[in-house]
């Protein structure tokens, strides 16, 4: 791992009244995996959003790649992908079908689409339409979308939620694969340890600022207060 892809400072973003990021800094080094962590409603989503350009800072500065957060967000667009809450899935097109969308999108080949169907288990229901398909299996077309875009950074946001044991697993084996490829993972989880497991590092937000940040290994026997006894996200 080399120098930093993200550098942010003092990000913070506003929702009316409420401020759902406030003067949020940190650094995350090219090619690491970064845990998120905190209560829902944190700001780890909101987070997201931000370094994937889905949404602009109030104020703040973000740089990821060397690249301006809102000056240069097409050049950012270009090489992260953001795994969300929400499929954005045609649900009239087959599986097969939103990925070779996709693919003519991304300018790759559409005889990448049926591996990557294969790799998250879903050659058996590549021609179903999307609609048929439960919100497990909706969350494993968006992993194979991720995959496809071969991103320098992935933001996966809860990528454990509407999963079996399996697509747990699935979950943990694409992470360790992009890492092997040199792509910086961010991962938005309640899973804390298999996050930490997976981790080099964490930040943990509390009510849209930074908490805590070190880590993955000591993450689990931090003290943490207000939850005696258990976890406190």
């Amino acid at each position: 791992m080399g120098a930093n892809l993200i550098e942010a400072e003092n990000l913070a973003r506003r929702y009316g009244r409420r401020w759902a990021l406030a003067d949020v800094s940190f650094k995350v080094r090219s090619g690491s995996v970064v845990m998120v962590a905190g209560r829902n409603g944190s700001g780890k989503s909101t987070l997201f959003r931000l370094l994937s350009t889905a949404i602009r800072p109030d104020r703040g500065k973000a740089t990821i790649g060397g690249f301006e957060l809102v000056r240069e967000r097409e050049d950012i667009r270009r090489t992260t992908a953001l795994l969300s809450h929400y499929s954005y899935l045609y649900e009239s097109l087959t599986a097969r079908e939103n990925l070779s969308v996709a693919a003519d999108h991304l300018g790759k080949p559409r005889s990448v689409v049926m591996p990557l169907l294969e790799r998250v288990t879903l050659a058996q229901r590549a021609d179903d339409p999307v609609s048929t398909f439960s919100a497990g299996m909706r969350k494993r077309v968006s992993f194979a979308r991720v995959l496809l875009q071969e991103p320098t950074l992935a933001l996966l946001d809860e990528p454990y939620g509407q999963l079996d044991p399996e697509g747990f697993l699935l979950v943990d084996e694409v992470v360790r694969e992009l890492k092997a490829k040199g792509t910086t993972v961010m991962l938005a989880t309640h899973q804390l340890e298999r996050g930490a497991n997976l981790a080099d590092d964490v930040i943990i937000l509390e009510a849209g600022r930074v908490q805590w940040t070190g880590k993955a290994s000591d993450v689990l026997t931090r003290e943490r207060p207000g939850k005696a006894g258990g976890t406190a996200w």
